[in-house]
């Protein structure tokens, strides 16, 4: 009785927030609330399978899956409020009172006595006597509801399905677009450079070094560019790429050859 007078409210008050906060993060934790506050309550009511199912399977799987899908669409997306089906509101508030009047005359004709355990159910075991009941008793409700959550899982994907308009780019086709992409634009042809090229560093915000030694900007995330946080080629890197330009030993030889083209007119 403690533990029902004291998690009812709260289960409660979270499926109401559920219904009316606007970020669905909240919406999921709120829910996650609402299963957990569940799973309490069945392990007292000595029903340790139900308990151990609610916490694996609804709040460790499902939840976790409602989460993930979140984070991949984005909690930034603002969900549309035009109603698709005329006349939804007034069905849902029709079905709410309905179910809201069955749950009052079912508690109503229930006897206010004290709360027992399920000491007769559980005789044999808990998780036999379950097995009992599903597939002896209610076998065929079991089996439909199994079809149905097969049909459901089918119907999902039949309407997420779409056709493919376009035929489907080949390796060819997508090499001839990048191409046409770097003629036009000037988008990079490849892979970009990978970062951390510097002697002693290897770190995301180290920019790769083109064959000039000037950093690569494309190495780099825009985002740690715009943060000012790229570091910078120490100035031993620099004298040594200085010196070992290819570039330089060219201009040195033709400096020299001209001094000595210059001596031989002389």
């Amino acid at each position: 009785m403690i533990a029902f007078w004291v998690l009812a409210p709260v289960m409660v008050l979270a499926a109401l927030g559920i219904l009316f906060v606007r970020k669905a993060v909240h919406a999921a934790l709120l829910l996650a609330v609402v299963m957990i506050s569940l799973a309490v309550l069945y392990a007292v009511l000595e029903a340790p399978f139900l308990f151990a199912v609610q916490i694996i399977v609804y709040t460790g799987a499902i939840l976790m899956l409602f989460l993930f899908v979140l984070m991949l669409v984005g909690v930034d997306a603002s969900d549309s409020v035009v109603e698709t089906i005329r006349g939804q509101r007034a069905l849902a508030a029709l079905g709410g009172l309905a179910l809201g009047l069955i749950l009052v005359i079912g508690v109503g004709q229930m006897s206010l006595g004290p709360v027992f355990g399920l000491d007769v159910a559980n005789r044999g075991g808990n998780i036999e006597g379950l097995a009992n009941i599903l597939f002896s008793r209610y076998v065929v409700a079991f089996e439909v509801t199994s079809a149905l959550l097969i049909t459901a899982a089918l119907g999902a994907m039949v309407l997420a399905h779409r056709e493919r308009l376009t035929p489907k780019p080949t390796q060819a086709d997508l090499a001839a677009a990048t191409v046409k992409a770097y003629a036009e634009s000037g988008a990079h042809p490849g892979a970009l450079p990978a970062p951390g090229v510097f002697a002693r560093h290897n770190a995301v915000d180290t920019p790769a070094l083109l064959p000039d030694g000037t950093p690569s900007e494309l190495s780099v995330s825009r985002t740690l560019m715009a943060r000012g946080v790229v570091r910078t080629p120490p100035r031993d890197v620099e004298r040594h790429l200085e010196q070992n330009d290819p570039a330089n030993d060219r201009a040195d030889s033709r400096a020299d050859s001209r001094a000595d083209d210059r001596g031989g007119d002389q």
